[in-house]
């Protein structure tokens, strides 16, 4: 597979993003497991997750959990294998989600992270959602503050505009590594940010790249162009989508989610999917 650079690292072009595997309608662990098998096998060595992909109260973590026992009981090599977790964004359990961007929090479950993962530094640790109770430079500042204790390897944030990827940056002394943001044929609007990371050289995520874990089915059928692209080469719309993101900078490296071994590997096979000029115009002006 491609790859792209995270860092002083590199990691695969097509990541994996953890979260359908852990909230509501989510498969059972076994079927999770041969997923998150199957896109190591495929060569995928960046995994997204966070403290808040669960489902219930009491299960805080669910899915960096099951991260760390799918690369446990991997046959194969591991050991290039970035964990990407987030902080700062909460579920309740009753299906809301809450905001904490204090420093002590993140701090606070950073550790949590760390003992879920059974690591003693985490690859990528992003700062989940901007907390507009708390100034944006305190929770940087704490970021800053588990890169210099060597507590993550990388930092990162997510769901920022382009004062708060300047600032994050500036705060972090050069060492922002990568921006998760929204973004895919249906939600544009993160365009400045990817425009921003490609100048500044840093790692543009985009999650939710088909559309959502309820309509990535259906991207076909929203966007005829992707379907028509799709049948010329015999491949998936969703495929499509994934090279499309991919042509648009080098500094792309889509999470999209799964929870099937074969929705990853149709996933990871848009790394080397090539599309002429001509399709990548209509692909986005769709």
């Amino acid at each position: 597979m491609q790859s792209r650079q995270l860092g002083d690292t590199r990691v695969s072009a097509i990541g994996l993003g953890g979260m359908p595997m852990s909230i509501e309608g989510r498969p059972d662990e076994q079927r999770s497991i041969a997923t998150i098998h199957e896109a190591l096998e495929a060569g995928v060595t960046l995994i997204d997750t966070a403290d808040a992909y669960h489902r219930d109260a009491d299960e805080v973590g669910h899915n960096e959990s099951l991260i760390a026992r799918a690369l446990a009981s991997f046959g194969g090599d591991s050991s290039e294998v970035v964990v990407a977790t987030k902080g700062g964004h909460l579920r309740p359990g009753d299906g809301s989600w809450i905001l904490d961007g204090s420093p002590e929090h993140l701090k606070a479950a950073c550790e949590a992270s760390l003992k879920r993962l059974g690591v003693d530094a985490i690859g990528l640790y992003q700062f989940h959602r901007p907390d507009p109770a708390v100034a944006y430079a305190e929770s940087i500042g704490a970021i800053r503050d588990l890169l210099d204790e060597g507590k993550i390897r990388f930092a990162g944030i997510s769901n920022a505009n382009p004062d708060q990827i300047q600032q994050a940056d500036e705060i972090l002394g050069g060492r922002l590594v990568s921006v998760q943001n929204q973004f895919s044929p249906a939600f544009r609007s993160s365009e400045p940010e990817l425009d921003l990371c490609t100048e500044m050289d840093i790692a543009f995520l985009p999650w939710s790249p088909l559309g959502g874990i309820a309509r990535a089915r259906e991207l076909g059928s929203r966007f005829a162009v992707f379907a028509q692209v799709a049948r010329d080469h015999g491949v998936s719309p969703q495929q499509v989508c994934l090279a499309w993101m991919l042509a648009k900078s080098p500094v792309v490296i889509p999470i999209p989610g799964a929870s099937r071994p074969e929705s990853i590997r149709d996933s990871v096979n848009a790394a080397n999917l090539k599309l002429s000029e001509t399709e990548l115009a209509q692909l986005d002006s769709a």
